[in-house]
């Protein structure tokens, strides 16, 4: 482990994440700062391989198959796609929400206060380079850029919003900056930006505690999912070129595989498309790969660099995706890092050499910061791990490349709660009831990694090639299970 932390590299112009935590504005000051604070609004036109508009919601803490079976889901998923091999980080939440927008946790493995300093580039810097608005959309937020820990209903103490579950108050770069605070709003400025024809090209829509789950049940989550998305599935100006991504940000039970329903809704998804099944392998950091491809964008260089791309994106890119074996996978506990009670105080670097699967190459911010350097972690690699500490790399055979046609993981949809799809044959849609395979497959082996000798489930060092890029993923080995008691034991939620 010591190891690890030695291929951190240190920045002078990194400092400490802040230990203290914001108060919860009393509820006198809030109405009176609500009309003070102001909003934007911006809007842009910038066309993309796939669609023009993404919007994610996401919901929380519930099981894949408790979430396949609710009614309303499974309503939703016949007028999309369903994602059935998609995969959440760790938990608890907080970590999640934070390596959508990042491209990584940096070790978090908690829900407590933390404040990312503004060299740290996330989505919204990615965006800037196109001009492609960008905003948020968190229920029952009392203002725009609103920064408190949470506001409930002065009355009931009910429907939180909570700063946890919103992924960019939680970087200075944005909370240091007043613009792009304005750009954090409620779900009132939401209805205003759609009537006005005003949504951006990128937002991030967070329910309250009540309507996400998280105080109540899949049942409450559901039917509000479905109360607020069937209107906008019927909205013209809404759907327009539009790809929304509904998802959970963590499984229930730590002590199962961490994977979560999704899935892929409005106007970008094509008729012929509605009502299937994706068993590509993909994780939270596939929202911003597919992104940056989506848009010719650049990569944070992170774990968005290498992650799989929607294969809506995919197939219009010319991207080939990895299949990765999952039968050992679990994401079910985060890293150590800078942001972990481990207090790292160096951040780990990202690969600024990478041309990532976008095929952009990194950030110039990125690359103003870091220079060249092939970064601390795999971070191109198809989904998280760690050579050293073993960290997510359970798996019994590391990722092997896909030689499938990029439309061929879809699979004809029975009902949502079904079993998970299967082929039948090798190309095109196939039906349900059958599980797909990768096209190749890489031996089960046992080799010997510093400090002792990999478990037979393990992989050893691979070379695989996807088109005419080889990658060495090296050995896996695995400490999960350690992490995954401590995160039980300590109950988060």
């Amino acid at each position: 482990m010591l190891s690890y932390f030695r291929n951190l590299i240190p920045l002078s112009p990194f400092i400490a994440p802040s230990i203290n935590s914001t108060i919860q504005p009393p509820s006198s000051p809030v109405p009176a700062a609500s009309t003070t604070q102001p909003t934007l609004s911006p809007i842009s036109n910038i066309q993309g391989h796939a669609y023009n508009r993404f919007i994610q919601i996401w919901l929380e803490n519930t099981d894949f198959a408790l979430a396949a079976g609710d009614p309303n889901i499974a309503w939703l998923s016949t007028h999309g796609i369903s994602l059935t091999n998609y995969w959440a980080l760790t938990h608890p939440s907080q970590p999640n929400y934070l390596a959508a927008v990042s491209g990584d946790h940096f070790g978090l493995d908690s829900d407590d206060y933390i404040s990312v300093p503004s060299n740290i580039p996330i989505v919204a810097d990615l965006l800037d380079t196109k001009g492609i608005a960008w905003g948020e959309y968190q229920e029952d937020m009392p203002y725009a850029g609103f920064k408190g820990i949470e506001y409930n209903n002065q009355h009931t103490g009910a429907n939180a919003y909570v700063r946890k579950h919103n992924p960019l108050v939680l970087f200075e770069s944005v909370t240091q900056n007043a613009t792009r605070l304005s750009l954090m709003k409620s779900f009132t400025s939401f209805a205003a930006d759609l009537a006005a024809g005003t949504l951006p090209q990128w937002a991030f829509v967070t329910p309250n505690m009540t309507n996400d789950g998280h105080d109540t049940s899949i049942t409450t989550a559901g039917l509000w999912a479905r109360s607020f998305l069937e209107p906008l599935l019927n909205n013209a100006y809404f759907m327009n070129d539009t790809l929304v991504l509904l998802t959970f940000d963590e499984n229930e039970h730590y002590e199962t595989p961490n994977k979560v329903f999704s899935l892929l809704l409005g106007g970008a998804v094509p008729e012929s498309l509605k009502g299937l099944m994706d068993n590509t392998f993909y994780t939270h950091y596939s929202a911003l790969s597919s992104l940056e491809a989506n848009f010719d964008l650049p990569s944070l260089g992170r774990w968005d660099c290498g992650a799989n791309i929607f294969e809506l994106v995919a197939k219009k890119t010319g991207y080939a995706n990895y299949a990765v074996d999952t039968t050992n996978l679990w994401f079910s506990s985060s890293y150590p890092g800078p942001l972990s009670p481990m207090d790292a105080k160096a951040w780990p670097a990202p690969n600024t050499n990478a041309k990532c699967a976008a095929g952009n190459g990194v950030l110039e911010k990125v690359m103003s910061v870091w220079g060249r350097v092939d970064g601390s972690l795999h971070y191109a690699d198809p989904y998280p791990h760690d050579d050293g500490l073993g960290a997510n790399a359970s798996v019994s055979r590391l990722p092997t490349p896909s030689q499938m046609a990029p439309s061929t993981n879809l699979v004809q949809s029975g009902t949502a709660s079904g079993p998970s799809p299967t082929a039948t044959e090798t190309t095109g849609l196939v039906q349900s009831g059958t599980q797909l395979s990768p096209s190749q497959t890489v031996p089960d082996t046992t080799g010997t990694a510093p400090g002792g000798t990999l478990p037979s489930s393990a992989g050893a060092s691979v070379m695989y090639t996807a088109g005419a890029v080889t990658m060495d993923l090296g050995a896996a080995w695995c400490w999960d299970w350690t992490l995954a008691a401590l995160g039980l034991m300590a109950g988060f939620l």
